[in-house]
């Protein structure tokens, strides 16, 4: 059974997605602050972030903390243990293309992820490991059902999705 690091599971979208996986996937949810202890993973979902309106140094702060280094400490500490042919997906935000007012920090640290992704894809290439980014508007009851993320992601996760890696892709209601 292939191996799936996720982090931020404790969420609605991180019960969404571990429902999703749980079956055909060993699931190994990491918290806030944990070091990765793996062999060898098929794929990194990065689910984890926050969000905040403002645009104060210590929003800024707050925000590419949990919406960049995040993905980056998860992702660096076990970018050596991802199987040829494996898969990254990072949960980015629309609000990292449309730069709606009042939502700097958090705006610039989804674009900050975005671009982080597109790296990736470049780098990995020779392995064949895919990185893309979803760019869902709002999530849950008023916007994108959960189980829609989670549906795409299994796209993004399977063979079909084999050659699309570097991509901004946007997820609307």
């Amino acid at each position: 059974m292939k191996s799936l690091l996720i982090t931020g599971g404790t969420g609605h979208l991180g019960h969404a997605v571990l429902e999703r996986f749980s079956r055909e996937y060993h699931c190994i949810a990491l918290g806030r602050g944990e070091t990765p202890k793996v062999d060898t993973i098929y794929g990194v979902l990065h689910l984890a972030g926050a969000f905040t309106l403002g645009a104060t140094p210590d929003d800024f702060a707050r925000m590419l903390d949990a919406n960049l280094l995040s993905a980056v400490r998860a992702i660096e500490a076990v970018r050596g243990h991802i199987e040829d042919g494996g898969r990254i997906v990072a949960i980015s935000s629309i609000a990292s293309r449309t730069t709606p007012a009042g939502l700097a920090a958090y705006a610039a640290a989804k674009a900050a992820l975005n671009a982080y992704v597109e790296v990736l894809a470049k780098e990995l290439q020779p392995r064949r490991i895919t990185a893309n980014a979803l760019l869902p508007s709002t999530l849950g009851p008023t916007g994108i059902p959960f189980e829609r993320v989670a549906e795409t992601i299994a796209f993004l996760l399977s063979d079909t999705a084999v050659s699309i890696s570097g991509q901004l892709l946007s997820l609307t209601s």
